[in-house]
Formats: structure tokens, sequence, C-alpha cells
């Protein structure tokens, strides 16, 4: 393998874990910072969810882990075709003096046949949790 198996990125939120949690798990939440069109989600391990960009490209993810308001974990195809390949995203929620520390890790890249995938992720969770930092600071 020529490239990391995993991305881990991490913001410091002025934002309590609570209004974090309902960005990350919300389907207004998600549908205004991740997908810019809609976006629905079954809270439950097992649930699905599913984001809608308005440039018609969309995602169907299964939520894996839901602790409120610490842990929320979802996998989504990381890869097309008729057997994608998925990759695992944790977000945890950790409380600070000023708010909250977001830990974003994705995992599940070395499954993968080349780089493209790992290397279009890491520069969309750069731009996604931009995204999500404007989406709070606006509320």
């Amino acid at each position: 393998m020529g490239f990391p198996d995993r991305i881990e990125r991490t913001v410091e939120l002025a934002h309590p874990p609570e209004v974090v949690w309902r960005a990350l798990t919300t389907a207004e939440g998600l549908g205004t910072w991740f997908g810019d069109e809609s976006a629905r989600i079954e809270l439950r391990p097992g649930g699905t969810a599913r984001l809608t960009w308005s440039h018609g490209h969309a995602v169907d993810m299964v939520v894996e882990r839901v602790a409120e308001p610490r842990v929320f974990a979802f996998s989504w195809p990381a890869s097309d075709g008729e057997n994608p390949v998925h990759t695992h995203v944790e977000f945890t929620l950790e409380p600070t003096g000023s708010g909250t520390r977001l830990t974003m890790i994705e995992t599940g890249f070395a499954q993968l046949p080349g780089q493209e995938a790992y290397e279009s992720h890491t520069e969309g969770w750069t731009r996604e949790l931009g995204e999500l930092v404007d989406y709070l600071n606006a509320a």
C-alpha cells in the first residue's frame, strides 16, 4: 500500500457538543453543511441515511454507531461499481472549556486498488469540515 488507510481531522468548535451533535445527526444539519440539497437519516445503528447535492450526486450511508452526544459513525461507498468498497467514518465529540473538539476519522482505504478515493476524501474532508464550521457559526 502506497498511501495511508485513514484520514484524521480535528476541529475546535465554539459550540457545545449538543449543538454540534444536531449538525452531524439531523437531516436539517447534514443537508445544509454536508449535502447541499437534502438529507435524510434514521439515527440508529443499522439505520440508513442519504445525502444529495444540487449537481445530481447522491450517496447512501449506513449508520454504524450512535452514542449521543459523543460518537456518531457511518459507512459509505468509497468506490463506484457493482461491488463498491465502503469506508467507515466516525465523529467523536469532546467538550472543552470553550466548546467542542470534533475528531473525524475515516478508515478503510487500504482495501481500495488505488489512491484516488483517499486523495478525494482527504481534500473533501477539509472542505466539508470548513462548511460545518461555517454552518455552526451562522446559526
